[in-house]
């Protein structure tokens, strides 16, 4: 999608939030979700983003990653340092997290085409050139970007799976960060969230 078309968010998903030790249930393939860390790539994410967000928007640098469920039982593809892997929601129950519901913005065969995309990509490298990529095309405006074939970071993982539902981007979907995410469907932030507290809460 060429990047001068206008911004319009994503409608039709509900957002649920769950706190340390909730656990969510009734999950659905292709339903995501996004959280925070402040390990050495959460860091990298966050700094991108600093970027990129700013004014109204710095609200969404809340978030720095996100990972896709593949089926009832909250299993999850993410891309993490060492690659798309999988993993469980389980994973999450000690922090916070927010739950991406796609609602009427898919219907089963979209689900069914985002959670094959993402199973797919597993075994896939972990993007790191394209962070360089598109902290450089930040700096530079956009006039010089560049990605590696069978490279992805978590947010691209997701914003490519969800290419295949209704969900429209005015954006590259592998460039897209976890701010871009929460955006697009709309995902507050906790009212009254410090840094001390993300840095508290943090698992990655």
């Amino acid at each position: 999608m060429p990047r001068h078309q206008p911004f319009t968010p994503v409608t039709g998903a509900i957002v649920e939030r769950y706190g340390p030790e909730e656990e969510a249930s009734d999950l659905q393939a292709g339903d995501f979700i996004l959280t925070h860390g402040s390990g050495l790539y959460s860091n990298l994410i966050r700094f991108g983003q600093a970027l990129r967000f700013v004014g109204v928007d710095r609200k969404y640098t809340y978030w720095n990653h996100a990972a896709i469920i593949v089926d009832g039982q909250g299993i999850l593809i993410e891309a993490l340092g060492n690659g798309v892997c999988q993993t469980n929601i389980s994973r999450y129950t000690p922090v916070e997290y927010h739950l991406v519901r796609l609602g009427t913005t898919a219907d089963d065969n979209d689900r069914e085409e985002s959670v094959r995309f993402a199973q797919w990509s597993r075994g896939e490298k972990y993007g790191w050139l394209t962070i360089v990529s598109i902290a450089i095309g930040l700096v530079t405006g956009g006039r010089f970007t560049f990605g590696y074939e069978g490279q992805v970071i978590c947010s691209g993982l997701v914003a490519r799976a969800m290419e295949r539902t209704k969900a429209i981007f005015n954006r590259n979907a592998e460039d897209m960060m976890p701010a871009d995410l929460a955006k697009y469907y709309q995902v507050e932030p906790p009212v009254g969230t410090s840094k001390d507290t993300l840095r508290q809460r943090s698992v990655a």
